[in-house]
């Protein structure tokens, strides 16, 4: 027969994994909360000579959209854009455009070339965010002058060598996001 105390040893040692579910707050909250941390990178106290600090929020946001595709809605580069612009020092709708561009270029390609690699991954990122740093180069002062691009290149060597690890970090953090969490019924 067996006693009460080896039966609640049982139930303690296989009843962690019963009775689990994702956090919703997690699994909605902490992508959006890691794209927004890296928009609030320019408020950190660094006077760089000139352009050198990546933009860790589309990094992040780019980064987030290419390891879970369908985890970020379609509209969500605006509300994401808008709050980026406030603290870039982007003339406001800078980021609104080129984020809602951002997503909806990803979802026509993304249509069109569903498999994807490590390597396709990292070229369209590279290619986006050279884009992305271009024309807000071009559309953060009056005329059109291409020695500002030439100053945007450190940024950009920067940016490309830094998306690979934060491609990384964020799915480092989609481990965490897709934790089971103990409901409490």
């Amino acid at each position: 027969m067996i006693s009460e105390i080896d039966l609640r040893a049982r139930r303690d040692r296989f009843g962690k994994k019963i009775n689990r579910d994702h956090s919703t707050l997690l699994a909605f909250g902490l992508p959006l909360a890691t794209i927004l941390l890296g928009s609030l990178a320019p408020v950190l106290p660094l006077i760089p000579a000139g352009p050198v600090l990546p933009p860790l929020g589309y990094l992040m946001f780019l980064a987030w959209r290419l390891l879970r595709p369908g985890l970020l809605p379609p509209w969500i580069g605006l509300p994401l854009g808008a709050f980026d612009d406030l603290f870039s020092g982007q003339p406001f709708g800078c980021a609104i455009l080129l984020w809602s561009a951002t997503m909806l270029g990803l979802e026509a390609i993304e249509t069109r070339f569903p498999w994807r690699g490590f390597w396709q991954d990292w070229a369209m990122g590279s290619a986006l965010i050279a884009g992305y740093l271009c024309l807000s180069a071009l559309l953060a002062g009056p005329g059109v002058d291409i020695t500002r691009v030439a100053l945007v290149l450190p940024q950009l060597l920067l940016s490309l060598l830094l998306f690979p690890i934060l491609g990384r970090l964020a799915a480092m953090f989609d481990r965490v996001r897709l934790l089971r969490v103990k409901v409490l019924r």
